[in-house]
């Protein structure tokens, strides 16, 4: 039966405290798109996407206007491109990129996840020439977004990959300088990928998915701040509870979009993401969520487990809420898109070791750090070999979407523009890891990745 109050409540979210649906993401099998002819595959590509997607945003927008609330991106996410792919050349899979990048303009939809390649244990030949080709990919496109899993709990650290990844991100910065090295923003390396994610720029359709799926991705860290702040100075334990039944609620609408989502679409509905996902937007910044929860500045000692509490509250309340979840399902962290995160790195108080150790016990990982241009391609592997081997010993996911702006340096900023907002410049530690990342091979596999 529906309550007054809870309607009032949910209406007060939408309008004052920044509660959005921030994307419904299609996946879209690309299997049957095979083709040793490289024009053939592209045109099956782009026809593929366009018949399944073609009411992505209209059904959006229609959902929009029926419910009042606002469904920030509508996103398309396919199958990893180096596994349709197979042994075209690195030029062919940039022209895939490009053809990506059409049928997402043509759609109406703000991105499209998939250029991706799965080596957490070794590499096949598509996956090595689209990970050659991810510079001049992110590059010519602006829409496409990139993905890389080198790592999983099951098989260790794939090394020679991960150190590949660097001179990659370091390329793209370079190909991409005029924009403040954008291209950049649109990768990431991960540690065990999950392959039902709706966020970018990781998303990707997995290969245990349906033909098409619809994925929905909420957010509300400003729902989840005032209600912090209106409970005054309650217990742990209290706050907790008013955690819980925050992202009951905000989870709860993103079940009723995402349902509905697939019914007027005709696919399966697949999943919710629980994760709270910041903006620039003043008021809607998980850094101001733990600074609610009693911190005077985020990246002060105490945020690691503050942050653990407040992931840990949102997945309880979150999981109630919705048949199925998946994706991510926490907390994210990206400095660029998050004010408060801004804020505590400008203050000196956030630094990039703090936001490592917080990665431990949140979604995600490093993710939309701006370091200056300069910084060496080893330190980079370093950066991304730190954060991978918390995710395989932890057995989460985690990962790495780290700037090198070039031309920058430490006070600078970077101003993406949109949703990736602004980053200052971070500093990070220049001793290089040469020696150690050059050593190559594989990391093994923790012992319990037994645990079968």
């Amino acid at each position: 039966m529906l309550n007054t109050a809870d309607i009032l409540e949910t209406i007060n979210m939408i309008r004052q405290e920044c509660l959005d649906i921030r994307t419904i993401t299609m996946g879209i099998s690309l299997y049957d798109c095979v083709s040793e002819d490289e024009k053939r595959l592209c045109d099956k590509i782009y026809d593929k996407i366009m018949y399944s997607a073609k009411d992505l945003v209209s059904v959006g927008c229609e959902i929009e206007k029926k419910y009042g609330i606002p469904i920030v991106n509508k996103r398309v996410s396919v199958t990893p491109i180096s596994l349709v792919g197979g042994n075209i050349s690195s030029d062919g899979y940039v022209n895939v990129a490009k053809t990506l990048q059409r049928a997402a303009t043509d759609l109406g939809i703000n991105f499209i996840g998939g250029y991706s390649a799965l080596v957490h244990k070794g590499e096949t030949v598509g996956a090595s020439r689209l990970i050659e080709s991810i510079p001049y990919a992110l590059s010519e496109t602006d829409i496409v977004c990139s993905s890389v899993n080198v790592a999983s709990t099951k098989t260790g650290i794939n090394m020679d990959a991960l150190k590949k990844m660097g001179d990659i991100i370091k390329h793209t910065a370079y190909l991409t300088k005029d924009k403040n090295s954008i291209g950049c923003a649109k990768l990431v390396v991960f540690a065990n990928v999950p392959e039902d994610n709706p966020f970018m720029a990781g998303a990707f359709h997995g290969v245990g998915e349906p033909e098409t799926v619809i994925n929905v991705g909420v957010s509300g860290p400003g729902v989840v701040a005032s209600a912090i702040k209106r409970a005054g100075n309650c217990d742990l334990s209290a706050l907790a509870d008013i955690i819980k039944k925050t992202a009951f609620k905000i989870t709860r609408v993103g079940q009723l979009v995402a349902g509905e989502a697939a019914e007027r679409l005709g696919v399966p509905f697949g999943i919710v993401d629980l994760s709270l996902a910041p903006t620039p937007a003043i008021g809607d910044s998980v850094a101001h969520v733990l600074e609610n929860m009693g911190l005077e500045c985020c990246g002060a000692h105490g945020t690691t487990a503050a942050l653990a509490m407040l992931n840990d509250a949102v997945k309880k309340g979150g999981v109630m809420a919705s048949s199925h979840v998946g994706g991510l399902s926490g907390a994210f962290i990206p400095v660029s898109e998050d004010a408060g995160m801004i804020s505590a790195v400008e203050r000196g108080v956030l630094s990039i070791e703090k936001l490592e150790a917080m990665t431990a016990v949140c979604s995600v990982g490093l993710d939309m750090i701006a370091i200056p241009g300069d910084t060496d391609a080893a330190v980079i592997c370093g950066i991304i070999a730190d954060e991978i081997s918390i995710g395989v010993a932890n057995t989460k996911t985690t990962a790495v979407r780290v700037i090198p702006a070039y031309g920058k340096n430490v006070g600078d900023s970077v101003d993406f523009g949109g949703l990736l907002g602004t980053a200052p410049i971070m500093s990070v530690r220049n001793e290089s890891p040469a020696v150690f990342i050059n050593r190559g091979g594989r990391v093994p596999a923790p012992i319990h990745s037994l645990k079968n």
